[in-house]
């Protein structure tokens, strides 16, 4: 992903996928993006105790995934948050705008079956979300950070929640 956003940034003119909208310093884009991810992991934590369909997907995940370790969650939290933050926010944003880099963040978190919808729903919701972040901090260190910790404690949980698996009859 981050090849093809430096290639799609250098056919529009410039390859500088990290610098985005015009305030290229901007210092506190790293503490926003802190907030922002943990704000998002507060309220996937909320769900999942509150509501069915985030049980359901944490364990669609889970059984999607496969068991990862803590290091295989690291590299995963870090390659997705960097590749596709340089692809959507650094390349597409600037060329396309906001809301249709969104649309097509979305599409690529489309799961295998109906039971991933709300992931896909989530994602165009963040990826408008990071998509303001990335415009009003003009560079990337917020939304890669955002990324990163809404990746990173998610996984986490999801390899950690001990409830059982759902039974074949209620999967999507």
């Amino acid at each position: 992903m981050a090849l093809l956003a430096i290639f799609i940034a250098a056919w529009r003119g410039d390859p500088n996928v990290f610098a985005v909208g015009p305030h290229h310093d901007a210092i506190w884009g790293p503490p926003l993006g802190l907030a922002l991810g943990l704000a998002v992991v507060a309220f996937c934590r909320i769900a999942a105790a509150q509501w069915q369909w985030a049980q359901v997907l944490n364990r669609s995940f889970r059984d999607v995934l496969g068991p990862l370790t803590g290091r295989d969650i690291w590299l995963l939290a870090a390659t997705s948050s960097i590749g596709e933050e340089m692809l959507f926010r650094g390349a597409l944003t600037p060329w396309l705008g906001i809301w249709l880099q969104a649309a097509i963040f979305a599409l690529l978190h489309i799961g295998p079956g109906k039971r991933f919808v709300p992931w896909t729903v989530f994602a165009a919701l963040l990826g408008v979300a990071l998509g303001y972040l990335a415009m009003a901090t003009g560079n990337l260190a917020g939304v890669i950070i955002a990324h990163f910790v809404i990746n990173a404690l998610n996984l986490r949980q999801i390899m950690r929640d001990d409830s059982p698996a759902m039974p074949l009859l209620q999967r999507a």
